[in-house]
């Protein structure tokens, strides 16, 4: 019995921190034949340079976003959430929109704070509005989404106005259609913030668990930024540029696939330079509201019933809001 519970801690003890080391060790070690793998290929090379590019340019702002996100968890209580929230719904839904731009972190860390929301009292569709708005209006993304098109401060206005027209949107809609037993209470539920017991346990176990998931997903757009750049003819794009809607509709999707981090997947839309804007931006409002990961997140934390209630609306609301305003806010549709 001794034996095997120590067998299960062992087991225990190897997180994702761990496997994360083991793969830079194992990168390390294998320099050499990658280096000399991808020097025998034109293609390749390319594909590493721009795999190099989107990931070290997103880096910095996935680090200071993830810290911010440890913090808050650590020293802002979602009660305090609760007590400035306004009496009235609508009122309210506008409150929990805003709030958003104070609260960066990974989009998984959002759908826990809004299930504690509704747990407290506030209203389902005052909460959803919070949890689409924070990963998307947030410091961090804006920024990041400036330094990845610079020249075009058009886009952070868009993004900003598309992805809050959604987060009202959807909370206005909610708290018309929405009922309360589509919002059913999980006993187990992905709630990162809370584990620890002191609040630096709490900020380092967050920042720790927000850096590990967005970093990968963050690998993968950048693995595709640079897979859509060589494997894909050019021929291609310039097809899919001068068919507007065709290329909005495909990209909208495509952001649902990826499944990027929202303080990364501005570099990940640049790199798709040979597309005009406005699809690109209906990328980066449609992400953060909805894709893969963040329905399966909703789907266990406030039911599979919900989820799929929510995701395709979500994703209707966030591909006509990101369109109007790409074309408000670009100059049509470039």
């Amino acid at each position: 019995m001794l034996a095997q519970n120590t067998l299960n801690s062992a087991r225990m003890r190897v997180s994702s921190t761990y496997v994360l080391a083991a793969l830079v060790v194992l990168g390390v070690a294998c320099h050499g034949p990658l280096e000399r793998a991808a020097a025998s290929s034109a293609r390749l090379q390319t594909a590493v340079t721009i795999f190099a590019g989107v990931f070290v340019q997103a880096v910095p702002f996935l680090a200071l976003g993830v810290t911010v996100s440890g913090a808050i968890a650590a020293f802002v209580s979602p009660a305090l959430l609760r007590k400035v929230l306004p009496r009235n719904e609508t009122a309210a839904i506008g409150v929990a929109g805003l709030a958003g731009m104070a609260l960066p972190g990974c989009e998984c860390g959002v759908v826990p704070v809004a299930r504690r929301l509704t747990d407290q009292g506030a209203p389902g569709s005052v909460a959803l509005a919070f949890m689409l708005s924070a990963p998307a209006i947030n410091p961090v993304v804006l920024i990041a989404t400036a330094v990845a098109f610079p020249g075009e401060p058009g886009m952070v206005v868009a993004r900003f106005t598309g992805s809050l027209a959604t987060a009202f949107t959807m909370g206005l809609l909610w708290s018309r259609i929405g009922r309360p037993g589509w919002l059913l209470p999980r006993a187990a539920r992905h709630d990162h913030c809370v584990t620890g017991h002191s609040r630096w346990q709490i900020f380092t176990e967050t920042a720790r668990h927000d850096l590990l998931q967005a970093s990968a997903f963050l690998v993968l757009g950048a693995v595709a930024a640079a897979a859509l750049h060589v494997l894909v003819p050019p021929s291609w794009y310039e097809h899919l540029a001068g068919q507007m809607a065709t290329a909005i509709l495909v990209m909208a999707v495509l952001a649902i696939v990826l499944a990027l981090c929202s303080e990364a997947d501005a570099f990940v839309a640049a790199s798709m330079s040979a597309l005009p804007l406005l699809p690109r931006l209906v990328f980066l409002v449609v992400g953060p509201a909805v894709d893969v990961k963040l329905f399966a997140m909703q789907a266990g934390t406030f039911g599979r019933q919900f989820a799929l209630r929510f995701a395709p609306l979500t994703f209707a609301v966030a591909l006509v809001c990101g369109t109007i305003a790409g074309l408000a806010c670009l100059g049509g549709a470039r």
